[in-house]
């Protein structure tokens, strides 16, 4: 079956514009700080997006998602805060820590993120040209793990990936992702990641992110 067509937009990049294949897009955005860019199906659906700012590109995409899946048990109250919609049962606890990744490919561009869900904060990033998303999930749980030991935090942390937890549990990770020149320093953080495994106890509880009923977990990147 032949790959399905895709058109890039690039908002933010070395040279900004619609793209009909990942290589010459991925040209544009990685190692560019702050890129903004997101496939779509149809160029009409480009064309359009590029038109329009690409935080409300972002925000459309994610009520659109939300109104054809599970729509988010969380929403910003009057004072900016994240709270639970009204009846939620089985609710997730709002102090805490969510973790996420995201990859543009696979092997691709990827990056994983923390927030703090009360004030959809995000606490740490970080990406790279290339990985991949059950690394991303991995690298972002031991991360979240370390910040709050580091700062003296007892907050539960959310992922929605259970690859992730299984391989925190065995202080491994067991991507099966060669290592070459672009992915030699990845590996690296891998492996420092595995050690501080090792070498740090833990009281922290991790909890899967509920989607099926709580919507997308708040560290999602809104790209899917």
């Amino acid at each position: 079956m032949a790959k399905k067509q895709k058109y890039y937009v690039v908002w933010q990049g070395r040279r900004p514009g619609i793209y009909t294949d990942w290589e010459t897009c991925k040209a544009q955005v990685v190692g560019v700080q702050g890129a903004q860019y997101k496939s779509f199906d149809t160029m009409a659906e480009a064309e359009s997006a590029l038109r329009m700012p690409y935080s409300s590109v972002v925000a459309s995409t994610a009520r659109a998602a939300a109104s054809a899946g599970t729509p988010s048990v969380l929403f910003v109250d009057e004072n900016g805060m994240t709270a639970l919609r009204p009846g939620t049962e089985n609710p997730p606890v709002l102090d805490a820590l969510a973790v996420d990744a995201a990859c543009s490919g696979n092997p691709g561009v990827m990056e994983y993120q923390g927030v703090y869900i009360p004030t959809r904060t995000r606490v740490f990033h970080y990406k790279h040209p290339k990985g991949t998303n059950n690394i991303g999930e991995f690298l972002a749980l031991v991360h979240g793990l370390s910040y709050l030991k580091k700062h003296g935090l007892n907050q539960l942390i959310y992922t929605d990936s259970v690859n992730a937890m299984s391989w925190v549990r065995q202080r491994q990770c067991k991507s099966k992702l060669p290592v070459d020149a672009a992915t030699a320093d990845l590996w690296d953080y891998v492996h420092r990641a595995e050690n501080w495994l090792k070498q740090n106890t833990f009281t922290t509880e991790i909890r899967k992110w509920d989607t099926d009923h709580w919507g997308e977990i708040p560290a999602d990147f809104g790209r899917k």
